[in-house]
């Protein structure tokens, strides 16, 4: 279930950066880099 999650969260991530680039527009951006950061997390933890 978790790895569904962080494919997910990634998924969503890229798609507020291309979206936040295309646009010019930082915070969207700075949210898919949230993102990332969280999915990196959750598949930390499903490996322990």
């Amino acid at each position: 279930m978790k790895k569904l999650v962080v494919i997910l969260l990634v998924l969503l991530a890229i798609v507020m950066i291309v979206m936040g680039i295309g646009n010019f527009m930082i915070p969207p951006v700075l949210t898919g880099i949230g993102f990332i950061a969280i999915a990196y997390v959750f598949f930390k933890e499903s490996q322990h």
